[in-house]
Order: C-alpha cells, then structure tokens, then sequence
C-alpha cells in the first residue's frame, strides 16, 4: 500500500465548485429535501474528478485514492486500512455520500460507476472512435442523471433521454476544453480515427486557432451531440415531479444553446461557454414544461 492511504485526505479539491459547471446542480428547482442530497453526490464526483484531473499525481497514485474513496464508500475501510485514521479523514466527500445514500436508499452503483470513468482518466489519454467516447461517457456522466433521477422516485423510463443529455453535455465539455485537457494531462477526447479522416493531430489543438482540420472534427461531433440532444428533448415530459422536470426542461435548453455556441465559436482560440442570456431563455423556454 502507498504512502497516500496515510494522508490526512485522499481528497484534492481543485477550486471548482457548482457554479463553474454547465448547467445547474441542486439549484433552487430541484425539492428542498433534495437539495443536500443531489450537493452530496456532486462533492463526491467533483472531489473524485479532481483526483483524475490533477496533473501532479502519477497514475498509481490516482487510482490508489480513488479506490479509497470506494472503500469509504461502500464502507470497507476498515478492512482495507486498520490505522488509527477515520474514513472522514480519508474522504470526506465519500463519507457524506454514504450517509446520503443510506438515507435515500438510493443505489452506490451510480457513484461507483463513476470511479471507473476516473480511474480510466488516470491511465487513458486518447479514444480512437466516437463509440469508444460515448462508451467512456456511459461512466463519466450517464450516472450522474440517473442518480438525480433515482433520488426522486423517477420511472427508469427517464434513463434514456437522460442518458443522451449528460452524454451530449460531456462531450460539450470536452471540446470547450480540449486545448487546456492535451496541454495540461496530454489528454485528448478527439476520437483518433475523426482526426485522421480530415488530417488533423491531437496537436492541432495548441495552435492558437482552430485548424480546417480541426473544425471538421468539431463540426462532425456536434452533429453527433445535436442527435444526443433530440433524444434528450424527450426528458422532462417523462419526468413526473414538478419541479425536477423544470430543471430538466432547463438543462435541455442549455446543451442546445452551448451546441450552438461551439458550432460557431472557436474553443482553441478562447473557451467558448454559456452566458447569462443563455440561462435566461433557457429558463423562459422551459416554463411550458411546468403543467
């Protein structure tokens, strides 16, 4: 066992928190009574994204605190390390969300699901098509909605639109990202073989503008988020609490606008994101979801 089970916190937070995301996390929309609990879930996966994500920590070291994490988790700390360190010292963020879960009743698997996208960032750092990118995306975001929506009593008829809207804002995410991603962890989302076809590199990226190349792959991945966003579109009419399915209706409204965006922004030149007009309209538009 690695030095790192001996640290105060296996936890590294990077500064982000709820507000830097793309769409609203327990925001006032979502049941008072579930707020805490959606926040739990989301310090869970922010601290584990971390971990992932820091370009200081070896591959080794990565996974070692994430399977601690896991273990906090699911309880098995004590089995796996007998020191006189509290799980709390451990993960504090693993802790709360057990104590979530065992209150909602609601299943580790989400969470657990995650760790295996987390562990496959620490050792992954290229996709070669776009199914091996939605396949990674089937752990690194898919979960995430489906938590949301086990929490609050919802028909596992919600999962698939659900599934294709956290898909679509994952990949979102990845091209907003893609420069600062290969700079800072030699990481690329960029499906190799997409790449290829317009001949473009993964160092295509550090340039200072997109390349023809470049907007080729952007374009051809857009269109393949615009398709995951008409699957989602099916979303909130299938979410039955009132308040959940305004907050769906709103985070649709979100990808569709940052779609946009990307379609004709540039993300090498400048990160492209959402504005407050585009919260605005996209809270507006989801009213008729309200009855």
């Amino acid at each position: 066992m690695t030095d790192t089970v001996l640290m105060a916190s296996v936890e590294e937070w990077s500064g982000k928190d709820r507000a830097d995301e793309n769409f609203p996390v327990g925001s006032f929309l979502i049941r008072p009574d579930l707020r805490a609990h959606v926040h739990a879930f989301y310090n869970f996966a922010r601290n584990a994204d971390d971990i992932a994500d820091s370009p200081t920590l070896d591959a080794e070291d990565k996974i070692t605190r994430l399977d601690i994490m896991e273990d906090v988790l699911l309880g098995r700390t004590d089995e796996r390390s007998p020191s006189a360190q509290s799980p709390s010292a451990q993960s504090p963020s693993a802790l709360a969300l057990r104590a979530s879960l065992a209150a909602t009743r609601v299943s580790s698997r989400h969470a657990t699901d995650l760790l295996i996208a987390f562990r496959q960032d620490a050792t992954k750092n290229r996709y070669a098509t776009w199914d091996e990118l939605l396949d990674y995306c089937r752990h690194s975001a898919m979960p995430v909605g489906r938590h949301v929506l086990d929490l609050h009593g919802e028909s596992e008829q919600t999962y698939a639109p659900s599934d294709a809207l956290c898909a679509s804002l994952q990949v979102l995410n990845h091209l907003q990202d893609c420069q600062k991603d290969f700079l800072q962890l030699n990481r690329s989302y960029l499906p190799v073989d997409l790449l290829s076809h317009f001949g473009g590199t993964v160092e295509d990226v550090t340039a200072s503008r997109e390349s023809v190349a470049l907007i080729g792959v952007f374009n051809q991945l857009l269109d393949q988020v615009e398709a995951l966003n008409l699957s989602a579109a099916h979303l909130p009419r299938r979410v039955r609490d009132r308040r959940l399915r305004l907050e769906t209706a709103v985070i649709v409204g979100l990808a569709k606008r940052l779609t946009k965006r990307l379609r004709h922004g540039d993300p090498v030149a400048s990160r492209v994101k959402l504005t407050r007009t585009d919260a605005v309209f996209s809270l507006l538009a989801a009213i008729r979801y309200l009855p």
